[in-house]
C-alpha cells in the first residue's frame, strides 16, 4: 500500500527578459513543479523508509512532465534542480529519499540528460522558502546554467509535511558573460563537461 498523500500541488512559471541589459532575443523560461505531501514518518524515528521512493516515483514523473509542457517541450530545456522542505516533524533524511525519484524522472522525461541533477534540502515551517540550485542537464559544468529558483508555500510545509520540488530551465542565465565551458563546446562523455 502507497504511503503517499498528495494535498496540493504547484506549478509556476517565468518568463525572463532581461537582467539590467538589452532584452534578449529569446526570453528564457525558469519554471518549478511543486508538490506538498504527507510525511508518513514525521513525529517519530524509523529506520527502513527507502521504499518510500518507489512510491514517489509516479509523482516525480507526473510532476515532470508536467513541467515540461509548461516550459514548451523536452527539446527546450536545458537546466534542472530539485529540492525538498522537510517540515519541522521530519528530518532532512526524510527529504533525501526525493534525490532518486525526482532526479530520475527528470532525466527520463527529458531523454538523454547525463548530468546529475542537483539538489537542496533543509527543515522549515510554513512559508519556509528554498533556492534549488539549477545546472546544464548534459554537463554540470557549463558555466552560463549556474542558477536557482527560489520555491515555497505560504502554507506549507506544516510539521508534518515535505514539499517536493522540480526546477527547469530553457537556457543560460540572461545576459550570462562570466565564461567558462560553453553549452556549445559540451563533450558529452562524463556528465560534467
Amino acid at each position: 500500500m502507497s504511503l503517499l498523500n498528495v494535498r496540493k500541488r504547484i506549478l509556476v512559471t517565468e518568463e525572463i527578459f532581461h537582467e539590467g541589459g538589452a532584452p534578449a532575443a529569446t526570453p528564457l523560461m525558469r519554471g518549478a513543479a511543486l508538490a506538498v505531501i504527507t510525511n508518513p514518518f514525521a513525529g517519530r524515528y524509523v529506520e527502513d523508509i527507502q521504499g518510500f521512493m518507489a512510491d514517489l516515483e509516479p509523482l516525480g514523473l507526473d510532476m515532470a512532465r508536467q513541467l515540461v509542457a509548461a516550459l514548451g517541450g523536452a527539446a527546450r530545456i536545458e537546466g534542472y534542480g530539485k529540492g525538498a522542505l522537510i517540515g519541522a516533524a521530519g528530518e532532512l533524511e526524510h527529504g533525501a529519499l526525493w534525490h532518486a525519484p525526482g532526479g530520475y524522472a527528470m532525466r527520463g522525461v527529458l531523454g538523454d540528460a547525463r548530468a546529475i541533477v542537483p539538489s537542496a534540502k533543509k527543515v522549515g515551517g510554513a512559508g519556509a522558502r528554498l533556492d534549488v540550485p539549477i545546472t546544464h542537464i548534459n554537463a554540470s559544468y557549463v558555466r552560463s546554467h549556474f542558477d536557482a529558483m527560489e520555491v515555497g508555500t505560504n502554507d506549507s510545509p506544516r510539521a508534518d509535511e515535505i514539499l517536493l520540488a522540480l526546477v527547469m530551465t530553457t537556457g543560460p542565465r540572461i545576459h550570462a558573460r562570466s565564461g567558462g565551458l560553453a553549452a556549445s563546446a559540451i563533450k558529452g562523455e562524463d556528465g560534467l563537461r
